[in-house]
């Protein structure tokens, strides 16, 4: 099932940070700067998800699929999606923070990857230095 894709203006993440807030997922930086929100949808919405920071390593980050449309394979088209969107930004290399969906990620392609090792543009990022604790797993893919 293709998704619609939308970017989202720093004025539409009201309903984002309702839906990471309630998934228990960082919502407290979506409007600093560098960062791309997208609403996805397949007739209704979907969910959300965005890019965060600048260059050839990026976070992939806030991805949120509502209740409802959870285990239709909607998440991993939806990853895809950020995905090719990311290569078209030209990134080589995505990372993420989960403490959740770590096992979901892996079978997307992403590896374990050592925390400490984590290239300075996603090390610096709030997500990564303050707002996901210590406990997530980080996972990274090249694209």
């Amino acid at each position: 099932m293709g998704l619609t894709i939308t970017a989202l203006e720093p004025d539409d993440l009201t309903e984002l940070a309702r839906l990471l807030d309630a998934a228990n997922l960082p919502s407290a930086d979506l409007v600093d700067p560098g960062r791309l929100f997208f609403r996805f949808e397949a007739d209704s919405l979907v969910g959300y998800g965005g890019l965060e920071g600048e260059g050839d390593d990026r976070l992939l980050r806030s991805i949120v699929i509502l209740a409802d449309r959870r285990r239709h394979g909607l998440g991993r088209t939806l990853v895809t999606t950020l995905e090719r969107q990311a290569h078209t930004l030209g990134v080589r290399r995505l990372h993420l923070l989960t403490t959740t969906a770590a096992p979901f990620f892996r079978t997307l392609g992403y590896a374990d990857a050592d925390r400490g090792a984590a290239p300075p543009a996603v090390a610096g990022s709030r997500e990564f230095a303050a707002l996901c604790p210590a406990s997530a797993a980080y996972l990274m893919k090249a694209l």
